[in-house]
């Protein structure tokens, strides 16, 4: 008998069960877990069974199969990687961050005198000024609000959802290429993500039974990262086919481009029952501006606001304060700083970048897609980025953000001033250009 206190009948029960014992300390990194044929026989199953446990604690990152040495507990995962910093000199195109001179600016009148006032984190998730904004806007956009919570950005959201309806070892679809940072929270998580193409209408529906094997799905509605593209209404039928059969797949929709976008919320009343969408305002009001307005699932959004509630408790109401501050300044008016001449502003230098490309004899369609990204298929990632350094630019080679798609580069148009873009359109063809591949 092994000293281990193992139990369960199916392969979920008992990978959880032996996870327990890898967070309790039973079972330390580099320790064997006993044999198939063994464990199942002290469990009473199938050894099928018991295999299945391990290879879902594999699919987690959780054990390795070693040959003869059998199955052994794996390490913890990597530390993140550090933030990304542009090498001094080059112009920053690989950060994706947005032009701080389109942003709004805080008038500090009202900003003072929304710090003078006593706060009290009792009243946290009553109904902020920030979250009656927010209400109003996503009902404009067709979503329910019948449950809403406020998040420390994006990902803290994410990441919140996830750990609600998902455990270690569960599939969770991805847009391929796609965002690095939810790559790394979904490693973190020890959860499987599964590489879901994108074109020209958003992402693509996957073949029967994958979206059943994932316990969620998480997508860019508008303003896809890195492609620009939304998804279309015909494509988004087609994803809620396939979602209708697979009740227990969560869809995440993340809608970090929100107030900026020009393009319809193609899944606006016509959701699945498992539903989050998370507008993110870090690029439409300031990367600083590290907060998520959610509405989804009630029991979803209210499992969410609990686990909060145990460590956080809340998100910074002065900080919500001037959000929504920030918020009312930006939806008034076409001036500097309003959300309507941002938008224009970078849709003009998409198109303008993609005019001048195809000057340059590429092809290129950039300006069909919207927000700050920008992403050119290449032959050699790393050719094209060190010929753009060579001659003062940084951009993104594309493998932190694939899985099983091309090679490309991304470019981000928060630090490309009009004046810019011809200079960086020549730069690119000459990158591009096939001689540069003749020894691939």
């Amino acid at each position: 008998m092994t000293r281990l206190f193992v139990e369960g009948s199916n392969a979920k029960d008992i990978a959880t069960s032996l996870e327990y014992a890898m967070r309790s300390g039973a079972l330390q990194p580099g320790a064997s877990l006993p044999p198939v044929r063994q464990l199942a026989l002290e469990l009473g199953v199938n050894p099928n069974t018991v295999a299945a446990a391990y290879a879902r604690l594999r699919g987690a990152g959780r054990v390795l199969t070693a040959g003869r040495r059998g199955t052994r507990v794996a390490g913890e995962p990597p530390s993140p990687a550090p933030v990304y910093a542009a090498p001094a000199g080059l112009r920053d195109l690989a950060g994706g961050h947005a032009d701080a001179a389109l942003l709004p600016r805080p008038r500090g009148q009202a900003w003072a005198s929304a710090l003078a006032q006593p706060l009290d984190g009792a009243a946290t998730e009553a109904d902020t000024p920030l979250l009656a904004l927010a209400r109003a806007w996503l009902q404009g956009q067709g979503l329910p609000t019948e449950a809403m919570g406020v998040f420390s950005g994006a990902l803290d959201a994410v990441e919140r959802a996830l750990r609600q309806h998902a455990r270690p070892g569960d599939r969770v679809g991805v847009e391929d290429p796609g965002w690095p940072p939810l790559l790394a929270l979904l490693h973190s998580l020890r959860l499987v993500p599964v590489a879901l193409a994108v074109d020209g209408q958003g992402m693509v529906v996957p073949g029967d039974g994958v979206l059943k094997d994932c316990a969620a799905v998480v997508l860019t509605p508008r303003a896809h990262n890195p492609t620009g593209v939304a998804m279309t209404a015909a494509r988004w039928k087609a994803l809620r086919r396939g979602l209708r059969a697979s009740p227990h797949t969560l869809l995440i929709l993340d809608d970090h481009w929100g107030p900026l976008s020009a393009a319809p919320l193609a899944m606006a009343g016509a959701l699945p029952p498992l539903w989050l969408h998370v507008l993110s305002l870090s690029k439409s009001l300031g990367p600083d501006c590290r907060v998520a307005v959610v509405t989804g699932a009630p029991q979803l959004v209210q499992g969410m606001c609990a686990h909060q509630g145990l460590g956080p408790r809340w998100v910074s109401l002065w900080l919500q304060q001037l959000a929504a501050q920030l918020w009312r300044q930006a939806s008034k008016g076409r001036a500097r700083g309003s959300w309507r001449h941002m938008a224009a502003a970078y849709a003009a230098r998409r198109a303008a970048l993609g005019e001048a490309l195809r000057g340059h004899g590429m092809a290129c369609d950039c300006e069909r897609g919207e927000g700050l990204q920008v992403w050119l298929p290449v032959a050699d990632e790393a050719a094209v980025v060190q010929h753009m350094a060579a001659r003062g630019w940084a951009v993104q080679a594309g493998a932190p953000l694939r899985l099983d798609s091309g090679p490309g580069i991304r470019i981000s148009l928060g630090a490309v001033g009009p004046r810019d873009i011809g200079r960086l359109a020549r730069d690119l063809a000459a990158a591009l250009r096939p001689a540069l591949w003749a020894r691939s």
